[in-house]
């Protein structure tokens, strides 16, 4: 099974709001198929961000994204990006832990 990651990057000036979303949804996902979440700030534009989603597969993120939980706050979610996000599927080809 290949892990899988999906990188959402996208410009908001409500990143309070969104955090708190984030929340939100992780408290109504009771059938998560997520394993780790990593929101990261671009050092040099504030208002700049990457939601980093990691999978145990492909199929597990189509899983997540499918669900209407996520449906339902995904909509959410966008209403408080600055335009649209951009999208980046990405299959992990070498992972090392240090």
């Amino acid at each position: 099974m290949q892990q899988f990651i999906q990188m959402i990057e996208f410009r908001t000036s409500k990143l309070d709001e969104f955090e708190q979303l984030s929340k939100e949804w992780e408290a109504a996902a009771t059938e998560k198929t997520v394993r780790r979440r990593v929101l990261v700030r671009d050092r040099d534009d504030a208002q700049h961000f990457f939601n980093i989603v990691f999978f145990d597969s492909y199929d597990e993120a189509m899983k997540n994204s499918d669900h209407p939980v996520t449906q339902e706050f995904a909509g959410r979610m966008m209403a408080l990006a600055d335009g649209e996000p951009t999208f980046h599927n990405l299959d992990v080809i070498d992972a090392v832990d240090y």
